[in-house]
C-alpha cells in the first residue's frame, strides 16, 4: 500500500508567533533575533515585509540593518515558540500518531491509515492549515506525498499557507528540474561536488549511475540518488518513539574569538566535561571523539578520532578533542564556535580488555561525585582552576544555555 506522508511548515515562525503578542508589527519589517551580546547575533526568522526586502535567515544583524535601517528586531522567546509548537502537534494528532518534528515549526506525519476517517491527503492538509490558522493564528504550508523526501519538498514549493502534492505520477515533472540544492541534505559542499561532475538539477542526479555516485561521495551519493528517485521509505517515527543514541555531543559559538590555543583549551574543557556527564547519565561510553569547527568567516569542518578506549571520562575526551584541533587548524583565522562529540557509544558495562596502569578505575568515581554536587547545588558549584582564567568566557552551562537545532533526518 502506497504512503501518504504530509510535512508540516509553520511559515516564518519565531516572527509569526512575535506578532501574535505584538499584531501592530505585522505590517512593519521584523527579523526575530538571537543574543548579540552572547555572539549568537543573527537573524532567526523574519516576517514576509522583511524578506521583501532581501533579509535573509542567518545572516548578522549588521548586516540585515544595512539593507533596512528600519528593521525592527526582536530577541527570540524559544519558551513561546516550544509552547506554539506544543499546540500545532496537538492538532496534527487529531490525524495520526506517527508524527515526526524536524525542528521546533516542521514535522511530518504519516496519515495513511487516516484516510477513510479524514479524506485524502490533500483534504488532511487543508484541513490542518485551516484549523492552524483559525486556532491558533498561525499559516503553514504543507506538502503531500507518498515519501518524507518529497513531502518536504512540496511544503518548501509553495509559501505561504499553500499546499503541494508530489505523487509518482508527477514527481518527474515537479521535482526533476528543481536545483539539485533544493533536495534534503544537499548542503553547499555536496552540491558544489555534483556541479563539479554537471549534476545541476535534481533530475541530473537521478539519471546518474548509482555505482558512480557511490564511488564519488560514498554510501552518501547512492543515499541521494534514491531521494531523487523518489525511493526513500523511510518511516514516521510514532510520538513519543525514541531512536538510538549515537552520539552525545555540546556545540557553542563564544562570546568573544578564540584568538590562540589557550581560548580554545577552555571552552573544550566545558563541551567536553558537559558530553562526559550526559555520556554517564545514560551508562554509555564513546569510543571515538568528532570535533566540529567554525571560523569567523563562517568556514567549518569536522574531524574525529578512535581513543584508545571505551571512556566517559571529560580529561580524556578533552585531550583528544584537543589533539584533533591542534592537528587540523592552521590559525589563519580566529575561532567564532566550537562542538565536542562523542561517537561509537558501548554500554558503559561492557566487558572491556583492561590495561594494567590504567587509573579510570580510580577516576570514575570522582567524576560521578562531581555529577551529584552539581545536580545538588548547581553547575558552577564545583569548576576546574582553569576555567577561573577567563569567567566570561567560560561562564556558560552547554547543558542548559543553547540554541534549538532541527533534529536529524536520520536519526
Amino acid at each position: 500500500m502506497r504512503r501518504t506522508i504530509l510535512h508540516v511548515d509553520l511559515n516564518n515562525y519565531y516572527a509569526s508567533v512575535e506578532c501574535l503578542y505584538r499584531p501592530e508589527l505585522r505590517s512593519l519589517p521584523l527579523a526575530v533575533c538571537g543574543d548579540a551580546e552572547a555572539r549568537h547575533g543573527i537573524v532567526l526568522a523574519k516576517n514576509y515585509p522583511a524578506k521583501n526586502l532581501g533579509i535573509k535567515t542567518g545572516e548578522a544583524i549588521w548586516q540585515a540593518r544595512q539593507k533596512c535601517p528600519d528593521l525592527m528586531t526582536i530577541s527570540a522567546d524559544f519558551g513561546k515558540y516550544l509552547r506554539f509548537s506544543r499546540m500545532a502537534r496537538k492538532i496534527y494528532s487529531e490525524y495520526t500518531d506517527q508524527i515526526e518534528p524536524f525542528g521546533i515549526d516542521e514535522a511530518w506525519l504519516d496519515v495513511t491509515g487516516s484516510l477513510d476517517l479524514f479524506g485524502d491527503g490533500s483534504s488532511i492538509a487543508y484541513e490542518i492549515r485551516r484549523r492552524l490558522k483559525t486556532e491558533l493564528g498561525l499559516s503553514g504550508s504543507v506538502g503531500v506525498s507518498y515519501n518524507k523526501i518529497f513531502a518536504k519538498l512540496g511544503s518548501d514549493m509553495k509559501k505561504p499557507d499553500a499546499t503541494t502534492i508530489i505523487n509518482a505520477d508527477n514527481f518527474r515533472e515537479v521535482v526533476w528540474p528543481l536545483p539539485v540544492g533544493e533536495l534534503l541534505y544537499v548542503g553547499r559542499s555536496t552540491r558544489q561536488k555534483l556541479q563539479s561532475r554537471a549534476i545541476y538539477t535534481i533530475g541530473d542526479l537521478a539519471k546518474r549511475d548509482a555505482v558512480a555516485l557511490r564511488l564519488f561521495l560514498g554510501v552518501w551519493g547512492e543515499t541521494l540518488w534514491g531521494f531523487a528517485n523518489g525511493l526513500d521509505s523511510t518511516p514516521v517515527r510514532q510520538i513519543g518513539e525514541e531512536s538510538i543514541v549515537k552520539s552525545v555531543g555540546n556545540s557553542t559559538t563564544a562570546i568573544r574569538d578564540l584568538a590562540n590555543i589557550e581560548d580554545v583549551k577552555l571552552i573544550i574543557y566545558v563541551l567536553a566535561e558537559s558530553v562526559a556527564a550526559r555520556l554517564r547519565r545514560h551508562g554509555l561510553k564513546c569510543t571515538k571523539i568528532a570535533i566540529s569547527v567554525r571560523n569567523t568567516e563562517l568556514f567549518s569542518f569536522e574531524r574525529q578520532g578512535k581513543l584508545s578506549g571505551p571512556t566517559f571520562l571529560s580529561d580524556d575526551i578533552a585531550a583528544k578533542a584537543l589533539e584533533l584541533f591542534q592537528a587540523n587548524y592552521k590559525w589563519d583565522k580566529p575561532i567564532r564556535s566550537l562542538g565536542v562529540r562523542g561517537a561509537d557509544l558501548v554500554t558503559e558495562g561492557q566487558h572491556l580488555q583492561l590495561d594494567l596502569f590504567d587509573q579510570r578505575e580510580d577516576i570514575e568515581p570522582l567524576e560521578r561525585t562531581i555529577d551529584s554536587l552539581r545536580g545538588r547545588f548547581g553547575h558552577y558549584s564545583i569548576q576546574r582552576c582553569v576555567m577561573l582564567l577567563d569567567r566570561k568566557l567560560t561562564g556558560f552551562n552547554p547543558k542548559e544555555d543553547h540554541v534549538i537545532h532541527p533534529i536529524s533526518y536520520f536519526k
